[in-house]
């Protein structure tokens, strides 16, 4: 005889995020569930380290800013807090309600890729993302070998894709108008470590 699973609990935005505030580890929130954040390995934290950087070069005359992993994103029509690997806001960062350390209007969001979330970042959590009025570029970067997925919303709201297979092709983000050498974002990166 099988036996019922209790269904787990709803916990609200109030207490996810009081949680939070003491958790010694970052976890999303989606629609009463929490999910705990998998560990980063080291060549996904190499490419979110070399973004970061060259996104602070690229943008520190400009009056967008660059957010790395530590700034939350609330993503206010699902329901969904996430730690996107970078995000670049343009103009005065806007904040939920009542909190100074949760995005709500970035203009590009980058996730850097680990095998165990590929097919989220790609899939639902992307179509979720562009439910963000701001949102113009999202940017999915593989850390298993040389590919880049650059989406960009047109005016009349079409994604267009662009593939980057080629170390020695540039990562054009056009809401920001910055280039940046896809050799760059490798630097560093190991491959035979994600092999083994």
């Amino acid at each position: 005889m099988a036996v019922a699973r209790r269904p787990e609990p709803y916990i609200t935005p109030e207490a996810y995020l009081a949680q939070e505030e003491q958790a010694l580890q970052r976890h999303d929130y989606y629609r009463g569930k929490v999910y705990a954040h998998a560990g980063g390995s080291i060549n996904h934290n190499r490419i979110a380290g070399n973004l970061n950087a060259r996104f602070n070069f690229s943008l520190r005359k400009s009056p967008c800013e660059a957010f790395t992993s530590d700034m939350r994103l609330l993503v206010k029509s699902h329901d969904l807090y996430t730690y996107p690997d970078a995000m670049i806001v343009c103009g005065k960062p806007e904040f939920a309600r009542a909190r100074n350390d949760t995005i709500v209007n970035p203009l590009v969001i980058v996730e850097v890729l680990s095998p165990s979330t590929q097919d989220y970042d790609r899939g639902q959590k992307f179509e979720l993302y562009r439910a963000i009025p701001t949102l113009a570029d999202y940017v999915p970067v593989h850390q298993d070998r040389v590919f880049i997925e650059y989406y960009h919303r047109e005016r009349d709201g079409r994604w267009i894709l662009t593939e980057m297979t080629d170390v020695d092709a540039k990562l054009a983000l056009q809401a920001v108008e910055i280039s940046i050498p896809v050799r760059e974002l490798y630097d560093r990166v190991d491959w035979l470590i994600e092999n083994e």
